[in-house]
């Protein structure tokens, strides 16, 4: 049996930090609440919070917006339409002086996860920084979206409560899963999709039925108060899906075939400028001598200069997206056109340190995707008159793209009902969706690349998945139980000092097994 170190494990001589003593606990230890209703009052804190946080971060993102492409904009436009270029650039320099101040803008929700299970040290909370730096790249039309900082929002105010509180890991976990839907739930005024990501991405496997009412609560505050601020309207208004025919199920699952295939080159794309943008790609190594705070400039700059040609590109791109919605005349050519750059622009975007998250941008590819789609059908004469218009496909390929960008199935399904509140559209949904992430997922079987926007939210599945060395400990937590195995792996691995090489052992602390079971004595793996 062969001990392999699990990702991010702290080096050795470190551990995890544990909190400062709380002013809240004795507070909370008077009072002498159970510990479900003490999360259901977390739960109805960090919703309250988070949507207002959230709220607070999209009247951000209008204000700078407002400043910088309409009062500023409307002072140099007389210079030329190039002056267009130099909004995002000027975006970039201010994350690349914010990049040189702060270093990093604080931990990802893959940090945070690892830091639950004891697996990484939990770097200093910045959620306030992080908020900035996303509200000026996209406020200046970086190609990303709102929806990491969002979710990073919530995440980040659900962990700073468990920390304050001094909370379980178990439980920690379970309040950064409620942040998260908190997050998400208000970032895109869809509660079910954000009580889903929860689930299904953060929480993993992990989630008991009682964790549910917890997440929903959060979720639930959090969409409230930003409806009651931003307005309970969907996010796009679409028009009447037009069911011409049951056998037009086989035309989405061919859009479900193409959008598997976009997720796969939007994968590639985003890891490729990342590689990039570190010098690691032939001919591109100048990149990585150049100093971190330059990179999102030169980002800046390509997108200014690509919105020279194409300023549909520039920013969230909910507008152009809601224009396919309602049937606006594009061409085919400039769809396929708009597919193409948005997804260069986006990867450029994220590889050169500009802050969002990437549901958004799979969308309007999926958007552009879907509408192409639809008119190459309606070109077709034996098939004119017996299949949707282009907007139905559209709606199908938004979800498609992003579910196979994210592997997160269920919540994009939701999520693009909770946006168009159509029901009519579910049943081909799901069946583009199906085969978008089954053949996604087939592609990736064998490879170790994860999710476009988990990772970007911070959000790695191998966090969620069984490590190497849990698995080949199986016949263990047969014999012992769930917890020896997890305490196993997230506890220090020592170095044997009399065997050659820096391979690790493996050591069984007795301290962790249940009392009912007989303490092994320290058990060495042979290497």
């Amino acid at each position: 049996m062969r001990a392999i170190h699990p990702v991010d494990l702290l080096p050795p001589g470190k551990t995890a930090k544990i909190p400062h003593a709380s002013l809240l606990s004795p507070v909370f230890n008077r009072l002498h609440p159970s510990p479900e209703t003490l999360l259901l009052i977390l739960s109805l804190v960090i919703g309250g919070v988070t949507g207002a946080g959230v709220v607070t971060f999209h009247y951000l993102i209008h204000l700078i917006h407002a400043l910088m492409l309409e009062d500023f904009m409307g002072v140099i436009s007389s210079s030329g339409s190039w002056t267009l270029a130099c909004i995002p650039t000027l975006g970039g320099v201010v994350i690349g002086l914010m990049r040189w101040r702060f270093r990093d803008f604080g931990p990802n929700m893959s940090s945070l996860i690892a830091a639950t299970r004891g697996l990484q040290e939990l770097s200093p909370l910045k959620p306030i920084t992080k908020m900035v730096a996303a509200s000026v790249s996209l406020g200046t039309g970086a190609s990303l979206g709102p929806e990491a900082p969002s979710v990073e929002i919530g995440a980040n105010f659900g962990m700073l409560l468990a920390q304050v509180l001094q909370l379980s890991p178990e439980r920690q976990r379970l309040l950064l899963g409620a942040g998260a839907a908190a997050g998400l739930s208000a970032g895109f005024n869809a509660p079910i999709a954000g009580v889903f990501f929860a689930l299904e991405v953060v929480l993993g496997s992990t989630f008991a039925t009682s964790s549910v009412s917890v997440v929903l609560l959060a979720a639930v505050v959090s969409a409230l108060v930003a409806q009651i601020c931003l307005g309970s309207q969907p996010a796009f208004a679409v028009p009447v899906y037009d069911v011409r025919s049951p056998l037009e199920l086989p035309f989405y699952m061919g859009l479900g075939l193409l959008a598997s295939i976009v997720s796969l080159v939007y994968t590639e794309a985003i890891q490729l400028a990342e590689r990039c943008f570190q010098g690691k790609v032939p001919g591109f190594g100048w990149l990585g001598q150049l100093p971190r705070p330059i990179h999102p400039i030169i980002g800046g700059a390509c997108v200014g200069l690509v919105a020279l040609v194409l300023p549909q590109v520039l920013g969230v791109g909910y507008e152009t997206v809601q224009a396919m919605l309602q049937d606006v005349e594009f061409s085919l050519p400039l769809l396929l056109e708009l597919l193409f750059v948005k997804l260069a622009v986006t990867a450029i975007s994220l590889g050169s340190g500009l802050v969002g998250g990437i549901f958004a941008p799979a969308m309007f590819l999926g958007a552009s995707l879907g509408s192409a789609y639809g008119i190459f059908l309606t070109m077709v004469p034996a098939l004119g008159d017996h299949v949707a218009g282009p907007p139905a496909y559209a709606m199908v390929g938004m979800a498609a793209v992003l579910a196979g960008s994210a592997r997160a199935p269920l919540t994009a399904i939701l999520l693009m009902f909770e946006l168009t509140r159509d029901y009519r559209i579910v049943l081909p949904l799901m069946a583009a969706v199906g085969l978008s992430v089954w053949l996604v997922e087939c592609v990736n079987r064998r490879s170790q690349a994860h999710s476009l926007n988990l990772q970007q939210m911070g959000v790695d599945v191998a966090v969620n998945e069984p490590l190497k060395a849990r698995e080949q400990l199986q016949d263990w937590e047969d014999a012992l139980g769930d917890r020896i195995v997890t305490e196993l792996i997230s506890c220090q691995l020592p170095i044997d000092e009399e065997q050659d090489g820096d391979e690790p052992v493996l050591a069984m602390a007795n301290a962790h097994l249940p009392e009912n079971v007989k303490p092994l004595s320290e058990t060495k793996s042979a290497v």
